[in-house]
């Protein structure tokens, strides 16, 4: 599968009520940028990271959202959701982020990246979208979009295709994780098995399991 790239984001220093970090700063204002980006273990250079408890960090490194769903967003809030409207640095096209299964590795430009977990909505994306309800919106679409590790530092840019060159053969995907741990308990233990998910996320459907307990 080949997609391509049709923006990359990185992130301004937003100052708001909403804002997540303890300084009321956040980074989930991300704007396209032209040219080559790189992109390196720790992320997408010029990327603003205000709360790093909860996001960044190696399994969190970049984060893409296909252009289709941001689509239908638009089409159901009736405004124009531009690229880097999710908190995205990478904007793709053809690309079926969704069904992207754990562990899978895309080349985009020089650099080489993997899936790693969905993206989880919270206050200060609603905040930012100015939409009150928007997490549980959020919860019931299962659009999340996916975090990614950087196995290989590179550059990106506009036009890039983003070309999927491995996939492991468990098939759990980015949409199953989500639904998972949000919407559908009973999946929970087809994460158990899956490597290439990070271990924090695996802890959390074992002791959901464990617990019996559904998505919280």
């Amino acid at each position: 599968m080949t997609g391509r790239l049709v923006s990359v984001n990185v992130g301004v220093v937003t100052e708001a009520e909403w804002a997540g970090d303890a300084s009321g700063r956040s980074g989930i204002d991300k704007r396209p940028v032209a040219g080559r980006v790189p992109v390196r273990a720790t992320g997408v250079t010029g990327d603003f990271i205000a709360e790093r408890a909860h996001h960044g960090g190696p399994d969190q490194a970049v984060y893409a959202y296909a252009r289709e769903d941001a689509d239908r967003w638009a089409a159901e809030l009736g405004r124009a959701v531009p690229p880097g409207s999710f908190g995205e640095n990478l904007s793709t096209f053809g690309v079926d982020v969704t069904g992207a299964v754990i562990g899978e590795e895309w080349a985009v430009g020089s650099a080489l990246l993997q899936v790693t977990k969905p993206r989880t909505p919270c206050r200060t994306f609603a905040g930012f979208w100015g939409v009150p309800d928007l997490i549980k919106r959020f919860t019931e679409r299962a659009l999340p979009g996916a975090y990614l590790r950087v196995l290989r530092a590179g550059e990106v840019g506009v036009g890039d295709p983003v070309e999927v060159v491995s996939r492991p053969a468990h098939g759990v995907t980015v949409g199953e994780v989500f639904r998972a741990l949000n919407r559908e308990p009973e999946l929970l233990p087809r994460l158990l098995d899956v490597p290439d998910l990070p271990e924090p996320v695996r802890d959390k459907a074992r002791r959901r399991l464990v617990a019996g307990v559904g998505p919280a």
